[in-house]
């Protein structure tokens, strides 16, 4: 068992999963963050509608899911990060 990053809680992989769950092909082996660090929004990302995850810490919610993100960098090599920018017109 793995303590959290964020606030060095045992991480309960069980509950974790089961929130992971609409991250796409993501688990908690993908994570360093206990169930209560992290919230999972569903369909904010812009390029497949999934969800993102959120730590609890970060007021800003992703435009791109880490699928989409990796799949972009995969693509490009140009890595968007986790929001997209937007210039004014």
């Amino acid at each position: 068992m793995k303590p959290c990053h964020n606030c060095q809680a045992v991480i309960d992989e069980y509950i974790l999963d089961k929130q992971l769950e609409p991250l796409r092909e993501l688990t908690v082996d993908d994570f360093n963050l206990c169930v209560d660090c992290a919230t999972i929004v569903p369909g904010a990302c812009i390029e497949c509608n999934g969800a993102v995850y959120v730590p609890r810490d970060v007021t800003v919610t992703p435009d791109f899911c880490p699928a989409c993100r990796s799949d972009h960098i995969e693509r490009s090599g140009y890595d968007p990060g986790w929001n997209l920018e937007t210039t004014s017109v």
